[in-house]
């Protein structure tokens, strides 16, 4: 059986989404965030020493990090479906964005939530003027337009297929829900942004993405 090491409002989330679309059976552990922190509990580094999520277990196999694990459920479980196969150039392709979704797109979506909460900490009152315009700064000459390269980049390559690895809905798109919604909750994603806006609704329409939200609890990015 696999189990899936599920930290609440978090990237384990898709792994819950990609089960039900293989239809594959699974049990959740589940942990919660510190709600001060915001980071996980220290029993995770029980499942794997980093003490991040996502983490599953299956057999006697543990595996870490959300494309490493998206891409061997896929493989292993999905018949053939969901992930090409291997050789193929829609491999290539859906490899492509296996990586560049916790890659080149999570960095600048980092650094934004770092800069926000560095304008909104609680600090003292002769250091938050310089602190603020440094972050400020920071936002709009780097961090920001960062944003919007990858924006316009994702939006061009949905010009190119329905779906980012193929006109089939695939793993890819499965991880790269998550930055995507990152980018709706804090990054500049909205109507400007017709294509990926589509394909945002497409996938919370997906019966299997609303049966992982019930099984996982709340998810919420901001």
């Amino acid at each position: 059986m696999i189990t899936v090491h599920h930290l609440n409002n978090s990237r384990s989330q898709r792994i819950l989404w990609l089960l039900e679309e293989l239809g594959v059976p699974y049990e959740i552990k589940r942990y919660q965030r510190d709600p001060k922190t915001m980071l996980a509990p220290p029993e995770l580094r029980a499942v794997h020493p980093l003490g991040k999520s996502p983490v599953i277990t299956d057999g006697g196999l543990t595996l870490a990090e959300s494309g490493a694990i998206i891409e061997y459920l896929a493989d292993r479980y999905g018949a053939g479906t969901l992930i090409p196969a291997h050789g193929t150039p829609e491999r290539l392709r859906c490899n492509y964005w296996l990586h560049y979704a916790e890659g080149s797109a999570m960095l600048p979506l980092l650094l934004k939530l770092v800069f926000r909460r560095v304008e909104t900490a609680p600090m003292p009152f002769f250091v938050k003027p310089v602190a603020k315009g440094i972050a400020h700064k920071v936002q709009r000459s780097f961090v920001d337009p960062q944003l919007k390269l990858h924006l316009d980049y994702l939006e061009g390559e949905l010009g190119k297929s329905e779906w980012f690895a193929g006109d089939t809905f695939s793993a890819a798109d499965i991880q790269l829900s998550f930055p995507l919604e990152a980018f709706a909750a804090r990054g500049g994603l909205d109507a400007s942004y017709p294509r990926l806006s589509a394909f945002l609704q497409r996938i919370h329409a997906r019966p299997a993405y609303q049966r992982a939200l019930q099984q996982g609890g709340e998810y919420r990015l901001g």
